[in-house]
């Protein structure tokens, strides 16, 4: 009994994203080849796919056809769940009222340049948004992700340290009760050394709350961070099929989001991921060459 409990506790969540794969694209990928690509990522078995965004269709162009999207995936046959990302309350009103969506996620930065280029918004500003996104999301039976951006450091000179990142995760749960938060290694900064300070001190000091990784890495290092943040004791890890997507301002071609197919391998070996389908995730990988063909 006590190796099951702690077989259950240890089951990784793993979060598909490719509408972060996608947003940063130049060229508008047509809106089949993205109904075509999200419901193939749905046969996985990953547990949530971080689908599409209501935000700005002038912010992020490549991402203005998610409601159409959404109207043709095929959900009738998959427990995974769908994450939408929105900047400010009228996207999570909009997002709020689709049934199908489990997750709002919220962008918030804890570098003050960034979250004013990112949301147009201060950081108090913004959580503000946090506490009325919170509302929306308890009203419409949704649960609201934070994402704390530049987790891991910023590029900008704008104050950073551990203790700033610790600082926030604890406001953001104790004052406006969010217990998602989802650490983010926005410029593909992150150590090992650093992701296990920061993991090993939250998770222990929030018992309540679900902490996941959104990491971006090189090709090299991916693993050194996935197995410092899982032997820290976080369990909901972020990633992209072939590392597609990432952050512009990392400013190094390499760097990009965490190779989902990687992940599933590393905790395939520990028996943690039971429910992926390893036909549909090859699948998927040679679908996402030919939806992502420069890549």
């Amino acid at each position: 009994m006590m190796n099951k409990s702690r077989y259950i506790c240890d089951m990784i969540h793993l979060v598909e994203c490719p509408r972060d794969a996608m947003q940063g694209l130049k060229e508008f990928i047509p809106t089949a080849d993205k109904v075509r690509y999200i419901n193939q990522l749905l046969k996985v078995g990953f547990d949530t796919l971080d689908f599409g965004s209501f935000v700005s269709e002038k912010a992020i162009p490549q991402l203005r056809d998610t409601k159409e999207v959404l109207s043709q995936l095929d959900l009738s046959a998959t427990k995974t769940k769908l994450l939408a990302i929105v900047a400010n309350t009228r996207g999570a009103e909009i997002a709020s009222e689709y049934e199908e969506i489990s997750y709002l996620g919220f962008p918030f930065s804890i570098s003050e340049t960034f979250q004013q280029r990112n949301t147009n918004s201060s950081i108090e500003e913004s959580l503000t948004r946090v506490a009325e996104i919170q509302d929306i999301c308890v009203r419409a039976n949704k649960k609201l992700v934070v994402y704390i951006s530049m987790g891991f450091g910023n590029p900008y000179g704008d104050p950073y340290s551990p203790e700033i990142a610790i600082h926030w995760s604890n406001r953001l749960h104790r004052e406006m009760g969010i217990d998602i938060l989802a650490l983010s290694d926005t410029i593909g900064a992150a150590q090992p050394a650093l992701i296990t300070e920061l993991f090993s001190a939250l998770i222990p000091a929030l018992p309540n709350v679900t902490f996941g990784a959104h990491l971006h890495t090189t090709p090299d290092t991916w693993h050194e961070k996935v197995d410092a943040a899982y032997h820290a004791g976080c369990r909901r890890f972020d990633g992209a099929l072939k590392g597609l997507g990432g952050c512009p301002m990392a400013k190094d071609d390499l760097t990009g989001n965490m190779p989902m197919e990687n992940m599933v391998g590393y905790f395939s070996e520990k028996q943690l991921i039971p429910h992926i389908q390893e036909g549909a995730l090859f699948d998927s990988l040679r679908l996402a060459t030919q939806v992502f063909p420069e890549h």
